[in-house]
């Protein structure tokens, strides 16, 4: 396509699925609730620990890694897969413990495969982030290609139609519950995988009647490791630095994808997920606040007794605190009061629920062998302790298959019921003594509920925010089976009036507790509990750019709204047909679009309003990008005030801010007080990024001079909470007091948009996390976002500090975002604000973008 294109154009966007739809994860972690062993984590959003240092070929295959395609939906079982297996590595961690290394799981599996009986099954689900492959193993009685045909039909009908499923007395009488046990998401747990790994080969060989019964009424999905990166590095993340077990209901990664992808297409009624270290062994169901978005009645009362079940088993192992060092099992919903929550759905035991879980678990195996105590206890003492989790984990998997076997029909028909609930509309039941019999301490602070609205309505047609955010949105609904239409006609819903093209989700869907969980605005809990693990808030719906509105009665007519399903986002990329080009950069799609340009060499200025302004020669190349990233390019007069040149990024930062750094295509160059000090070419650099890591008072004298001299020369700085307030302070740059809030704070919070160059054009709503404000702004001091007024909180956790200060009350109206430029001529931006918080605040990505090229020298 040349210059000369008479006439708009619009274009596709395959690309958004795949890099759009990704977004980064923090992994700087912190202790875990009381009690915990130090192997129990709680994200922290940056400011601790070492700077992200991922390589970039590992952030580009997540950005480019698109669903996994590796699971087969015809043919019967078992379905035979023959692996190839990877290099030995003598440098796998796994060895020191005795443990099986990653590059002889695929051997083993073989060989399981051709064991008598024809039970086990092997698929690759997928590849991690540095190219592992994901071992997917299905353990059934052997089925037709027509028996398996049956067993989809049941399936489908069961999420589609379960008021029939309900009735149907083939699901009754034949239907093979689901059970799923995913192992080893933390890399450096490395115990399940190879308790799955026995059990797998126990079922395979075994010729009593119990085991062909179990096999003969449910399938047995086992995720082998979920992290092969980390558990051959010996890291809690994988290969990108990610948290996986953090990243559910965003899914920035392939690992995750693809587990989200199992839960889809197997359908998990029970589910286990096997971690360490915490003893005794913790067994959920969990303390308060429960995800108001379920059907928590049907859930308590199978996840309290299975894991009733698991505690017997595993306490029947022998293992005692005298012998063993081993204490006997917790179940924090019987035996703790608060701090291990299941209120955020990014944790698997947590999501799967949304995907018709009636129980699902985190297990955490009591010896800890990761961390110091891999660095420093003798190997025969980690390997003794391995072999103990390593039992203790075998023995909540059969205790699990136990339970699903016994209860298989009750557990069918509440997941029937789950599904149901949602497609007819049906009111929540609150828990109680009554609804849940059996489950002993039931009270008034269990009860989480909400009020479903009638549906959301993504809006189409102009004055809408960004009908990028809006096809990112939905194309994320559609991935996670939550059902979408898309109006052919203009209507009326909800006393309003909607363009044709706009999105309706009706909420009188079997998932309609993933489309809500997702798009409603959530809730303050701040008064509920003293404590939290984890985030507390989240929203997608107001987090990540696009326009959501939620419908909360539809008329006597219902939903008659003239659409028809979604099966991915309507494309959005637009080039308009003469004359220069606007594109705007309220967007990371459309930040990675203008370094796009810019690496190509197109000679890009930037407008008053903060816009690049493109000129008509490169429409060819704008057209590709608008294809690429859904992003839209209008005709403009504007003139440019300034040139744009390729921003060159150091950044020392959390893992998942440096992901989206790249995903946004800025160049970067991870740093760190220690890359400093080794000496740093500072002229390959434009701006320094610092939100952790870097610590100025720490450097030394030749690397403070250099970092200096940076700055003094024109170098930029954007810095995000209370490490990149400090080093400007250190550095003598802007005049502002910066306030630091309750650290244990975090959510959803309203904000005002003063304008300018860093938050035109942002959405008022953005993330926190140990929020930061400004005071004292000195003279040439910008305040470019404040705090909204009264209690800006929408929904997290977020409470007064014990002195009563650094509640979100003492926040209100605050500079939240303040820009300017130093005595020396550096340019400065500072949040304290989280905007690039795993992929939360998608929205907001774009002010850092904005941030950096505003500052780069």
């Amino acid at each position: 396509m040349g210059t000369g294109i008479p006439r708009p154009l619009l274009l596709t966007t395959a690309a958004v699925a795949s890099a759009l739809l990704l977004a980064p994860v923090d992994a700087l972690a912190r202790p875990g609730p009381p009690g915990g062993g130090d192997g129990v984590h709680r994200e922290r959003a940056g400011g601790q620990g070492q700077a992200a240092r991922a390589p970039a070929k590992t952030a580009a295959r997540a950005l480019d890694a698109g669903a996994p395609s590796g699971l087969r939906r015809g043919g019967g079982y078992p379905r035979r897969t023959h692996l190839t297996p990877p290099a030995a590595n003598p440098a796998d961690k796994s060895l020191r413990l005795g443990l099986t290394p990653y590059h002889s799981i695929a051997p083993r599996l073989n060989a399981l495969q051709k064991l008598g009986g024809d039970r086990v099954s092997v698929e690759v689900a997928g590849k991690s982030a540095g190219g592992h492959q994901l071992y997917l193993v299905t353990v059934t009685a052997p089925e037709s290609e027509r028996q398996a045909r049956e067993q989809e039909r049941m399936r489908e009908l069961i999420e589609n139609a379960p008021a029939a499923a309900a009735k149907d007395r083939r699901v009754k009488t034949a239907y093979k519950a689901p059970v799923f046990i995913n192992n080893n998401i933390h890399g450096n747990e490395w115990e399940g995988t190879d308790a799955a790994l026995k059990l797998i080969e126990d079922l395979a060989r075994a010729k009593d009647r119990e085991t062909a019964d179990l096999l003969a009424r449910t399938r047995v999905y086992v995720n082998v490791t979920a992290n092969p990166d980390g558990r051959i590095a010996g890291t809690r993340a994988n290969a990108n630095g990610f948290d996986l077990n953090r990243d559910f209901i965003t899914a920035t990664q392939p690992e995750a994808r693809a587990i989200r992808r199992i839960a889809i297409d197997k359908q998990p009624a029970v589910m286990i997920d096997l971690h360490g270290y915490v003893n005794g062994t913790l067994i959920e169901p969990t303390t308060p606040p429960h995800g108001e978005n379920y059907e928590y009645d049907l859930f308590l009362k199978n996840s309290y007794a299975n894991a009733l079940g698991m505690e017997a088993a595993v306490n029947g192992l022998g293992y005692t605190a005298a012998k063993d060092g081993v204490e006997p099992a917790v179940i924090p919903f019987r035996d703790q009061e608060e701090g291990w929550d299941d209120w955020p759905p990014i944790f698997t035991p947590q999501y799967m629920p949304f995907q018709g879980a009636v129980a699902a678990h985190t297990i955490e195996f009591p010896m800890q062998v990761n961390n110091r105590a891999y660095d420093t206890l003798p190997v025969a003492e980690l390997r003794r302790r391995a072999a103990i989790n390593t039992d203790i984990a075998g023995a909540a998997m059969r205790a699990t298959l136990d339970y699903t076997a016994e209860k298989r029909s009750s557990v069918v028909a509440d997941q029937i019921e789950t599904f149901r609930r949602g497609a007819a509309g049906a009111a929540q039941v609150p828990v109680s003594a009554k609804t849940v019999p059996g489950v002993p301490g039931i009270g008034p602070e269990d009860v989480y509920t909400t009020d479903f609205p009638r549906a959301y309505v993504v809006p189409a047609g102009r004055g809408q925010r960004s009908a990028t955010a809006a096809a990112r949105l939905v194309g994320h609904l559609v991935a996670n089976d939550v059902r979408v239409e898309r109006a052919r006609r203009d209507f009326r819903l909800g006393g309003r009036s909607y363009e044709a093209g706009s999105y309706v989700v009706d909420m009188r869907q079997p998932k309609r507790g993933l489309a809500n969980v997702m798009l409603a605005e959530g809730r303050d809990i701040s008064a509920d509990v003293s404590t939290m693990y984890d985030i507390s808030g989240w929203s997608l719906g107001l987090l990540w750019g696009a326009s959501v509105e939620k419908v909360r009665t539809a008329g006597p007519g219902g939903l008659d709204v003239p659409g028809r399903a979604v099966r991915a986002a309507s494309p959005t990329g637009y080039v308009a047909g003469h004359g220069a080009l606007r594109l705007r950069l309220d967007d990371p799609g459309e930040l990675a679009a203008l370094n796009s340009l810019l690496r190509d060499g197109v000679q890009v200025r930037r407008t008053a309003d903060g816009s690049a302004l493109v000129p008509a020669s490169a429409r060819s190349k704008a057209a590709a990008l608008a294809a690429r990233y859904g992003v839209a390019f209008h005709a403009t007069r504007a003139k440019g005030v300034a040139a744009l040149h390729r921003t060159r990024v150091a950044a020392a930062v959390a893992p998942g801010e440096l992901f989206a750094l790249r995903e946004m295509g800025f160049d970067v160059t991870p740093v760190s007080t220690d890359v400093l000090d080794a000496g740093f070419d500072w002229s390959r650099t434009d701006v320094l990024f610092v939100s952790g890591g870097l610590e100025y008072g720490k450097l030394g004298a030749a690397a403070r001079g250099a970092l200096d001299a940076f700055l003094a020369g024109g170098g930029g700085l954007v810095g995000r909470g209370a490490a990149g307030a400090a080093l400007n302070a250190d550095a003598g740059l802007l005049a502002v007091k910066p306030v630091e809030g309750n650290g244990d704070a975090n959510g959803v919070v309203r904000v005002v948009n003063v304008g300018g160059p860093v938050t035109g054009g942002a959405p008022h709503h953005t993330f926190v996390y140990s929020p930061l404000w400004f005071t004292d702004l000195g003279p040439g001091v910008r305040v470019e976002q404040r705090y909204g007024a009264g209690n800006p909180l929408v929904s997290g956790h977020w409470r007064p500090a014990p002195d009563g200060g650094g509640g979100p009350r003492d926040a209100a109206g605050r500079a939240a975002v303040v820009s300017g430029a130093s005595a020396g001529g550096a340019k400065v931006v500072l949040f304290g604000t989280e905007p690039l918080f795993r992929a939360h605040p998608k929205g907001a990505y774009a002010q850092v973008g904005r941030a950096l090229l505003n500052s780069a020298g």
